[in-house]
């Protein structure tokens, strides 16, 4: 009898054991992240989040001895869990088995272990000898025509609408890398490849536009995945590798600040303090970036800035939760190893806490050396930007470590100048400030990029104040950028009208623009100046790196050197509608002589002679001349 009620409790346990699990209280695992670390690592332990349900109250455990768990936490809906993963010294590279759980119910999961990179074309950073080339990939070469409406994304692909899909991808850059190689580029920065929504944006919408899609890649809903449209994560392999054994560099566009509305942890966060507020109750940004840098500022007025949410909907990570600071740590070192890239874009930096970007800034220079970041701090007060910059404290005693960012200061005096026809001298007047910055020589220039209308969109552009525009960036101090579709003139509106298709990279297209053929004159005359600057910039050593010299500053007219030990170049610019007579002193550059002849490089202006070490000569109407020794 004894014996029969024992066998009676087993059957009961067994049966409550697997209704236990048919009700589905057993854990679940469905997204590792990051999905696999590496030997050798700066980090170590990994904190890895796991999400998916019934986790909380569980345990982690490996069955190997070269991984080592600890430190768990779970969210209190069970959705999420955190561990540290020690790898040992003696873990070989391969594939883990982990699990989660009790000792009724276990769920086990993949962790890749591999090895370090090693590889002399990764990880270099981008430096004033490069030329940066900006795409986004979805507006530039289709050439893959099989993800333009993919199975799990359907129905967001249309030309016909500025924030569809339009079916550029990944392949479409591989194809292209011989034309960006004939121009002269060396360094490649693309859009974000996250993987964005998979259904139609009812949450941000525009007049005209039945919904948005997250084609730009600023909405990321995975942050360890590629979205589908572009490729997969062989293909982002594929396209790296291929550029940089053809010698270009590929900078990653990545996102701190927030991520897109529809991410899953938009409504179920992993902590009670990811968001800085909740999507029904949260902070709207109010762009006032300067209160970072106000020594008077208290925290209520400098909250907006950095916790507020983008256009109201936009996720905005706290970093101040050190859940979510490890998170984005790892996430950006992740990608930089995984795929090889030299360098990355940071977005949005002056909305995240410059606390935050001290640390991630020493985490990237501490696995990486050579890494440098570029960071987007959309504003014209050169002190705000050098407020940013790596090599000083501000009065928070923060040091960002943030490499280099975009001259805005400087490209808002271009646009008044070249494109507007406003005095040149402005431009001169901002570079004066240069001694604000830490290192003015690593900012990069440029003429226009993605969040504002297009330089020939400006009342009173012209391609002749494209191509002033153009030499100026391509041989003053910094790093040069050009925006796709700048190399022949490409008109474009406020957004999305100044994010086009490149003409000839999608089937049906009138034109190709990538081939000389299918170019107009005015094309083929940006196109061609564009290219000899970058072939002139390669081979003159002093546009790069070389100390610059102002030797003239009129109202419209500018004449600078750089001077490197061996050599000098001049730059002369009339910005004016009329000719104008130029007359300067070059005594001081020992490089050019008393009695030397200046050649034109650009083969526009005859020679010019030097006497007793002045310089006097008539420049027509809206030119430049790029000079060196006969």
């Amino acid at each position: 009898m004894k014996i029969k009620l024992q066998y009676a409790g087993f059957l009961l346990l067994t049966f409550f054991c697997l209704l236990f699990s048919v009700n589905g209280q057993s854990p679940t695992v469905e997204k590792v992240e990051p999905p696999s670390w590496w030997t050798n690592s700066s980090i170590n332990p990994v904190r890895v989040l796991l999400t998916g349900k019934n986790l909380k109250g569980e345990t982690v455990w490996t069955n190997d001895s070269a991984l080592k768990a600890s430190n768990i936490k779970a969210s209190e809906n069970g959705n999420y869990l955190f561990f540290d993963l020690m790898i040992t010294k003696n873990a070989k590279a391969g594939k883990y088995k982990i699990n989660v759980g009790n000792k009724h119910n276990v769920a086990a999961f993949d962790f890749e272990i591999v090895p370090k990179k090693t590889s002399a074309t990764t990880h270099r950073g981008y430096t004033p000898d490069d030329v940066i080339y900006f795409v986004i990939p979805d507006r530039f070469a289709d050439g893959d025509t099989s993800n333009n409406d993919p199975a799990k994304s359907k129905g967001l692909y249309d030309r016909k609408f500025g924030r569809h899909y339009h079916g550029g991808d990944l392949q479409g850059l591989i194809d292209k890398l011989p034309y960006l190689k004939s121009l002269g580029v060396t360094a490649i920065w693309t859009t974000p490849i996250y993987d964005n929504n998979d259904k139609p944006d009812y949450k941000e919408t525009y007049e005209g536009m039945p919904f948005t899609t997250g084609y730009h890649g600023y909405g990321a809903t995975d942050m360890y995945a590629v979205d589908e449209h572009l490729g997969d994560m062989a293909k982002l392999r594929e396209f790296v590798q291929k550029a940089q054994a053809m010698g270009f560099k590929v900078i990653q566009d990545q996102v701190a600040n927030h991520t897109g509305p529809y991410h899953r942890w938009a409504d179920d966060p992993p902590t009670p303090t990811w968001w800085n507020g909740t999507v029904k109750n949260h902070p709207n940004n109010n762009w006032q970036k300067w209160t970072a840098m106000n020594p008077r500022a208290t925290y209520q007025t400098q909250s907006r800035n950095i916790d507020g949410w983008f256009i109201d909907i936009l996720p905005d990570f706290n970093q101040n939760d050190i859940e979510v600071e490890k998170y984005l740590i790892q996430n950006t070192l992740w990608w930089v190893e995984t795929v090889g890239f030299d360098a990355i874009r940071m977005d949005t930096l002056p909305h995240v806490p410059r606390t935050f970007w001290g640390k991630w800034g020493s985490a990237i220079k501490k696995e990486f050396p050579k890494v440098n970041v570029l960071g987007e701090l959309f504003d014209g007060d050169p002190v705000l930007i050098s407020y940013f910059q790596a090599g000083r404290k501000g009065h928070d005693g923060v040091d960002t470590k943030i490499d280099t960012l975009y001259d805005f200061a400087l490209f808002y005096q271009i646009r008044n100048a070249f494109a507007k026809g406003g005095s040149i001298r402005g431009v001169s007047q901002m570079l004066a400030r240069d001694w604000i910055y830490p290192n003015p020589n690593v900012l990069t220039t440029f003429l226009g990029v993605h969040d504002m209308e297009r330089f020939m969109n400006e009342e009173g552009a012209t391609t002749e104040g494209l191509k002033l525009a153009q030499t100026f960036i391509m041989t003053t101090r910094g790093t040069p950028l050009l925006y796709y579709g700048d190399e022949i003139a490409m008109p474009g509106g406020s957004d999305p009208d100044n994010r086009r298709d490149f003409p000839g990279g999608f089937a049906g297209d009138a034109a190709n623009a990538f081939n000389a053929s299918g170019r107009t004159p005015e094309q083929n005359d940006v196109w061609n100046h564009l290219a000899k600057l970058g072939s002139l910039r390669k081979e003159l050593e002093p546009l790069r790196n070389g100390k610059s010299l102002d030797l003239l500053d009129e109202e419209q007219q500018s004449v600078y050197a750089r001077v490197s030990p061996d050599q000098a170049v001049l730059v002369v610019f009339n910005n004016d509608t009329k000719t104008a007579e130029v007359r300067f002193d070059v005594s001081m550059i020992k490089q050019f002589g008393a009695n030397s002849t200046l050649t034109d490089r650009l083969g526009k202006i005859s020679d010019v002679k030097i006497q007793n070490g002045k310089v006097s000569f008539t420049m027509p109407a809206r030119s430049a001349g790029i000079f060196t020794i006969k």
